[in-house]
């Protein structure tokens, strides 16, 4: 492809790919994310990428951003880059779209709503890019693997990314491309389906995450030295996240006191998940339910020791594997899980077990609530307090180390896998900066809050001054 910066390009060079854009854009998955960090050159690879397949008339290709406002800056970087690689080209601005000599298009879009999904129904992409992956939720992502199909013979169909982290989405794309295997390796998906005769057809689907910092962006840091100064002197989650590409750390991230340390399982010094225990016989035991039925249920279990710290010790979450996607079972069918679970773990066994819940499950519409129905099973739940910003402390109380030991009043079994994943990854709401965003996958955190309000602690001491040194007038 003969289009980058002119200082980095031959004569009648556009663009042109630095070394881990190129690595990007010789992968073969079916799905890839790029980024982590700031400055990786990602919005000009997206833009590159789009322009593979254009010699081909019918190809059609479509780069989304969350709103169309935020798509201003793709727009004015593809006129640079497409009007000077492709002079003949056309710039509709109504329909957001250029299009080819060739007759191809590329189409910029936006999804800000779950439901703006329809505008791209009956629609096909060979090529679809998501800027910013974490501002989508993994409905609205995994919606489009429905409209990426051939808009005719010959073109090859699949589907990009870019992301920083932190956002709405970031629980599901760390969990869908970091997590499962290192950076640069494949991850192998196995998808299966029946078939109009019956038969079961299986077959595999692929997916990388190709990392990128400002390190591999050597042309800013020769355009703007400064720019890496700015992203270090950031405060330390953003700098974490923008400047080193951390995804336990980024911006919006609600309990930034959150910390995972293996090496740290055994002491539970400046760690909040530990390795399993057996639970002494005197501790209390709690049970906490945030009752979903389209989405997740959570169920969890908490012991408390006698200096009122709580230890997330088991639990029982209700998801199909799929993001946000719950396992559509009846109250009852929980309820007798919840007994089983009770009567067969070790730390549960034979144990008093104080249990809170949602006070929606009592809600009633003229049919017996979630609450009566998994009474009928005997098992029984009080109801919680919701108040959100008062539980929010409280878990922030919680999970504040004490300055002398670096001891938490919170703790994780490294078994409760779902807190693990969900928990630290929960970011604010845009129109109550104080609350957690109810629309990403909170319901661990819900049952957790009602837990907390029932086993409320004070706010961590704050670290007392150092007395002032005693003047010496020969010092």
């Amino acid at each position: 492809m003969r289009m980058n910066d002119h200082s980095a390009a031959g004569p009648g060079t556009v663009w042109r790919p630095q070394a881990k854009q190129a690595a990007l854009m010789a992968r073969f998955e079916d799905e890839a994310l790029y980024g982590g960090a700031a400055g990786g050159g990602k919005s000009d690879c997206a833009l590159a990428e789009a322009l593979r397949q254009v010699q081909i008339p019918h190809y059609r290709a479509l780069i989304l951003r969350k709103t169309y406002p935020q798509l201003s800056e793709l727009v004015d970087r593809a006129q640079s880059i497409y009007g000077a690689a492709f002079p003949a080209a056309r710039w509709n601005e109504q329909k957001h779209c250029w299009t080819f000599p060739s007759g191809a298009k590329i189409a910029f879009g936006a999804m800000q709503h779950p439901a703006d999904r329809v505008n791209y129904q009956g629609r096909r992409y060979d090529f679809i890019d998501f800027d910013e992956l974490t501002q989508f939720t993994w409905e609205e992502y995994s919606y489009m693997f429905s409209r990426c199909r051939p808009s005719g013979p010959g073109t090859r169909c699949y589907m990009r990314a870019q992301a920083n982290p932190g956002g709405i989405g970031h629980a599901w794309v760390k969990a869908r491309f970091v997590t499962p295997a290192p950076p640069m390796t494949t991850i192998w998906e196995t998808v299966s389906f029946a078939l109009p005769d019956g038969r079961t057809e299986t077959r595999r689907k692929s997916r990388v995450f190709v990392p990128s910092t400002v390190f591999d962006n050597q042309i800013l840091l020769r355009n703007d030295p400064d720019y890496l100064t700015r992203l270090a002197s950031m405060p330390e989650a953003e700098r974490r996240a923008l400047l080193c590409g951390d995804w336990d750390s980024f911006t919006g991230q609600v309990f930034t006191e959150w910390r995972d340390d293996p090496a740290h399982y055994a002491d539970h010094v400046g760690t909040h998940v530990i390795a399993p225990f057996r639970i002494p016989e005197d501790w209390a035991v709690w049970c906490g339910l945030d009752w979903g039925y389209a989405r997740p249920f959570s169920v969890g279990w908490y012991a408390v020791d006698h200096q009122r710290r709580l230890y997330r010790i088991r639990e029982y979450y209700g998801c199909t594997g799929v993001p946000n996607e719950g396992l559509r079972l009846e109250p009852a069918a929980v309820a007798r899980r919840i007994r089983a679970i009770e009567a067969d773990d070790p730390n549960l066994r034979g144990r008093t077990i104080h249990r809170v819940g949602d006070p929606a499950i009592w809600a009633s519409d003229g049919t017996e609530s979630v609450g009566a129905l998994m009474e009928r099973e005997r098992v029984f739940f009080e109801k919680g307090d919701h108040a959100r910003i008062s539980g929010k402390m409280q878990v922030h109380h919680r999970l504040a180390f004490d300055g002398r030991r670096g001891l938490a009043k919170l703790y994780v079994f490294s078994t409760c896998r779902h807190f693990i994943r969900t928990v630290p990854a929960l970011v604010y709401d845009e129109s109550d900066v104080e609350d957690v965003c109810s629309s990403g996958e909170d319901h661990v955190y819900d049952e957790l809050r009602y837990v907390c309000m029932k086993n409320p602690v004070p706010p961590p001491e704050a670290p007392k001054p150092a007395p002032p040194a005693a003047w010496d007038p020969l010092g």
